[in-house]
């Protein structure tokens, strides 16, 4: 946000428009095959319009009608098919080019997952199905030129269902948890990662330079969660899968100059069931819900049957976030210095793990 001391106060503005959606199809002339695209488009915009707040001038202020008509003209204007990065970096360059107020333009771009469909085992010329994970990116542009660009991928979700323990924990009068070295490992994949590019003319020229390295980083996530096919990967705790993810992306895509991760743990529990008679069934598993509708202390976490009743309850307080920074030169990542430290957690529905690794 702007900052400035305005009549004795510190006072921070900005504005903008969220949530325009914009979809955009293409017909390649040649093969007569259609591509499409559908975006997400969040605004903001830095300028000087103090004016607007103090004097009731409004003649310095961007409407955010016209931010949303910009939007649809600008994608109207993409004669060839490119990547979301490129799109949010045009249209943060034209409000930062375009109004003379604008210091900073700062877009934000989620893209729905729309996956061309196969019939017949031959891909359809003009059939997409909806798929899971979202793309996302944020360009922020100055008025200079000056660019930080980051991507990400949102609700990953992957499983194995062996190749995953967890013991040798801090055991004390609290705990319950047995330890384990089979079990199944669940988990939905946040990623938002930075690239190195720090101005508008370093940025590559390819309109889907950025789409390809989505795909690649998303494929390291995935190769490096599950390991080899034939034999796996042993994962003695998610913290030690989500850094050996986080430290495969930086090594494979050079691009990237730091990535975040967030991987909460969806539990599947062994479950037993008896009566009068005797045992019905033992250890199967059980995939529990939490509970929504009922009310419950500020921090707890109840976990209930599909019958409704609340059958465990769990609590927590505090996350562990892993800082990575780099050492003096990008060729001594694989050596990171590691820093761990706790502090009070905002109370989530889920079992949360981040790091942020450089």
């Amino acid at each position: 946000m702007t900052k400035e001391v305005i009549e004795g106060f510190n006072f921070e503005q900005s504005h903008g428009k969220e949530r325009v959606r914009v979809a955009r199809v293409w017909k390649n002339q040649e093969s007569g095959r259609y591509f499409v695209v559908e975006w997400r488009v969040s605004i903001s915009l830095l300028s000087h319009c103090i004016n607007s707040y103090i004097h009731d001038d409004n003649s310095d202020i961007v409407a955010t009608d016209t931010m949303k008509n910009t939007v649809y003209a600008k994608a109207k204007e993409c004669s060839e098919i490119l990547s979301a990065e490129n799109f949010a970096i045009e249209l943060a360059k034209h409000f930062t080019s375009f109004y003379k107020q604008v210091t900073t333009a700062i877009v934000n771009i989620v893209e729905k997952p729309w996956e061309r469909i196969n019939v017949d085992g031959q891909p359809h010329e003009h059939g997409f199905k909806l798929g899971s994970e979202k793309h996302t990116t944020e360009a922020i542009v100055k008025k200079s030129g000056e660019l930080r660009l980051t991507s990400g991928i949102e609700g990953l979700s992957l499983l194995k269902t062996t190749k995953s323990g967890f013991e040798g924990f801090i055991r004390d009068k609290y705990t319950a948890l047995p330890e384990t070295r089979e079990r199944m490992l669940a988990t939905e994949v946040t990623a938002q990662w930075r690239y190195s590019y720090e101005s508008l003319q370093s940025v590559p020229q390819k309109p889907l330079y950025f789409t390809e390295k989505y795909l690649d980083v998303k494929k390291v996530l995935i190769d490096t969660f599950f390991g080899p096919p034939n034999v796996g990967v042993y994962s003695p705790s998610v913290q030690s899968t989500l850094y050996q993810m986080a430290k495969a992306t930086l090594n494979r895509v050079p691009d990237i100059s730091s990535i975040q991760l967030k991987m909460p743990n969806i539990h599947f529990l062994p479950a037993n069931i008896s009566n009068k008679e005797g045992h019905i069934a033992n250890n199967f598993i059980v995939a529990p819900r939490l509970n929504k509708g009922r009310s419950c202390a500020r921090g707890s976490h109840f976990v209930e049957s599909e019958e409704g009743r609340c059958t465990q309850a769990y609590l927590k307080s505090e996350e562990t976030v892993l800082g990575f920074e780099p050492m003096t030169s990008r060729s001594h990542r694989n050596q990171p210095y590691c820093s761990v430290e706790a502090h009070p957690l905002k109370f989530m529905r889920k079992y949360d793990v981040h790091a942020t690794i450089t």
